[in-house]
């Protein structure tokens, strides 16, 4: 069977950055489960595999456009330590949800602290980044009504 909507996919792969660091990788879990065509992966990553079959093997190039998205600016802010209340200890590197304009829930990083200034950053990490899969699909299979129904695999 080929990859194409309403089918639920099984595959291992190993993500790396243009440098070759290992960022994310299946290794040594089950392989992923994804409803294809639901969006519950990176669109470039699905349009990729899209058409394959069990067995196949791929290296895909996801351009930030069709993975995370190029570096927003203004999801670059500078906010007061007074928004981090009840945070005991604030760091670079920590991330925390927050509510975005809408009143989503949003991840945030701290990338700056500078006395009762704090730098956050709404970006997704891996925005702006080219990403590297390296790919194994496992097994695909038709969609139960109960995995259309919910939009994801189960």
């Amino acid at each position: 069977m080929n990859i194409g909507e309403k089918c639920v996919v099984a595959f291992h792969y190993k993500l790396t950055n243009g440098d070759g660091e290992e960022l994310d990788s299946s290794g040594g879990q089950d392989p992923l489960k994804y409803l294809h065509g639901a969006g519950n992966i990176v669109p470039g990553l699905e349009k990729a595999l899209a058409g394959k079959s069990a067995g196949d093997k791929l290296k895909v190039e996801v351009p930030p456009e069709e993975g995370y998205g190029r570096v927003n600016p203004q999801l670059v802010q500078k906010v007061p330590r007074s928004a981090f209340e009840g945070a005991p200890e604030i760091k670079p590197g920590m991330r925390f949800q927050a509510q975005g304009n809408e009143g989503q829930a949003q991840f945030i990083t701290v990338k700056e602290i500078s006395g009762d200034e704090i730098t956050v950053d709404g970006n997704h990490p891996l925005a702006g980044q080219v990403l590297h899969f390296d790919v194994t699909i496992e097994d695909v299979r038709e969609a139960s009504e109960e995995e259309l129904a919910h939009g994801h695999a189960h």
